[in-house]
């Protein structure tokens, strides 16, 4: 490659003019700091453009152009040739501006170009940076990628036993338990732990308890479905919950219950207890037991009127069965005529009312060790637990002894009252709904020990010989407030000094 020559500028006469004075040498400026310290100073136009000379393959010419500017610099700027005209320097004006002029024709590339290249690198600066910030985006997200990639590579061997179908973003509250129980099975579960108390109840009151158990369910399970199609809602009788609340229903009503009550009662629990609220899990009190509250104040002959066990099972109509007082109502009776309760007492039996096989009442009052063996078994499953059939029996146990103790010929014995009535299903199977009962331990034993006063206090002071059935629905009404009061403290939150 041939070496270009530089243009030789022509050179000012050093000899003085004669007519003029010599004028004193002007002031060279100051070079700027990295010529003081040995280095030249190169302007940044003139660099770029020795770059873009260079990458056109002239590289021998563009660095000595580029040394040529740096040179010539100070007198290619016109600010700097003015003050050095001004400053006057040691040659005459008219060479001077000769010098100016030819400097101004020779070098036109070099101070134009520079500004140029100053304009166009200003102007390319935001696009050069966009263009870089989208490279570096572009290898960071391919990055990731990659590691992405990778890491699914190495879980497929590790989690080879879960597809992603299985993994699912649930957005409920906490506890999230993974269980095998649905409510069809546990609904079906209750319905088979009721049995023997149904199997006890049909063997002592026959047809009649029969007649009882199908009418009720029936009605419970036709009002659901033709209330939720009606509505326009899923047809959820699958589910078992509007038989069970049949089956509860019929074993709280007199086995000689006409069968228009039984048919209302099931209309009422399902209509109004259960789908007025809103359905399974609305509900703020237990359906059963409502309707039967409902019933005996509407209806109070026929809910209190008890068919005698043993004597009337195969009769087909209820007009011709025996009846009789209950043991509760044996005990209201003898309250309110002598104001002692010994002919109750009297006719007690405690082996009988264990069993049921000789005990008036309804199909739950018969046989306490049927209704045991079931709520044992839902115990077992863990259907239930302890804290509501312990405070609720426990507190009627308790209240009873106390008043007995005072006055044995005016008050009945715990044991009376334990095995009497309606107090094993309500805190086996009424109380212990996992609907309309308090979700904390805490809350459950207050609520159970709350039925237990009501029930004791409505028995003996009441209008009613019998107080399940309003002592539960009454605490169903006070669940919101008996979980207001337990309500579990908040983890790392700071208790209110006591001092």
């Amino acid at each position: 490659m041939s070496e270009e020559q530089p243009d030789k500028k022509p050179t000012p006469d050093p000899t003085p003019d004669p007519g003029e004075q010599a004028s004193p040498p002007a002031a060279k400026p100051a070079p700027p700091k990295d010529e003081e310290d040995g280095e030249a100073t190169v302007p940044i136009a003139v660099v770029r453009q020795a770059k873009d000379e260079t990458a056109g393959g002239d590289q021998p010419a563009a660095a000595e152009k580029q040394a040529k500017a740096a040179s010539d610099e100070p007198a290619a700027k016109p600010a700097v040739s003015e003050k050095t005209a001004e400053a006057g320097g040691d040659e005459p004006a008219p060479k001077k501006a000769k010098a100016a002029s030819d400097e101004s024709t020779t070098e036109p590339a070099v101070s134009d170009k520079p500004a140029k290249a100053e304009g166009d690198s200003s102007a390319a600066k935001p696009a050069v940076a966009e263009k870089k910030a989208k490279a570096a985006g572009a290898k960071k997200a391919k990055a990731e990628g990659d590691g992405d990639a990778g890491d699914d590579a190495g879980g497929k061997k590790k989690k080879k036993g879960l597809p992603k179908k299985d993994l699912v973003l649930v957005g409920v509250t906490s506890p999230h338990v993974l269980s095998a129980e649905t409510i069809p099975r546990i609904m079906f579960t209750v319905c088979l732990t009721l049995l023997p108390a149904i199997l006890v109840g049909v063997y002592v009151f026959g047809f009649q308890a029969v007649k009882v158990l199908a009418l009720t369910t029936a009605a419970c399970v036709m009002t659901e479905a033709g209330l939720q199609k009606w509505m326009g809602r899923k047809i959820t009788v699958n589910d078992g919950s509007a038989m069970v609340t049949g089956l509860l229903l019929a074993m709280t009503l007199p086995p000689s219950a006409p069968w228009w009550i039984c048919i209302v009662g099931g209309m009422i629990a399902i209509g109004i207890a259960k789908q007025l609220f809103g359905g399974l899990a609305h509900n703020p009190f237990n359906p059963a037991l409502l309707a039967r509250v409902v019933l005996l104040i509407s209806w109070p002959v026929q809910l209190t009127t008890w068919m005698k066990p043993g004597e009337s099972r195969f009769l087909l109509s209820g007009a011709d069965v025996v009846t009789g007082a209950s043991q509760l109502g044996s005990m209201k009776e003898g309250l309110i005529q002598k104001g002692s309760i010994e002919a109750a007492m009297q006719q007690f039996n405690a082996w009988d009312a264990f069993t049921g096989l000789h005990q008036y009442g309804s199909l739950a009052e018969t046989s306490a060790l049927a209704l045991l063996i079931g709520g044992i078994y839902l115990l077992y499953r863990g259907y239930i637990t302890w804290h509501v059939p312990v405070g609720y029996i426990g507190s009627v146990a308790l209240i009873a002894a106390a008043f007995w103790l005072y006055d044995p010929t005016r008050f009945a014995s715990p044991l009376y009252h334990m095995l009497t009535g309606g107090l094993i299903l309500g805190a086996l199977y009424m109380a212990t709904d996992m609907v309309t009962c308090p979700v904390t331990n805490l809350g459950m034993v207050y609520f159970g020990i709350g039925c237990g006063i009501l029930t004791y206090f409505i028995r003996t002071f009441g209008g009613y010989p019998e107080g399940v059935s309003f002592a539960v629905v009454i605490m169903n009404g006070a669940v919101p407030l008996i979980e207001r009061w337990v309500r579990p403290r908040t983890y790392g939150t700071k208790l209110p000094s006591t001092a």
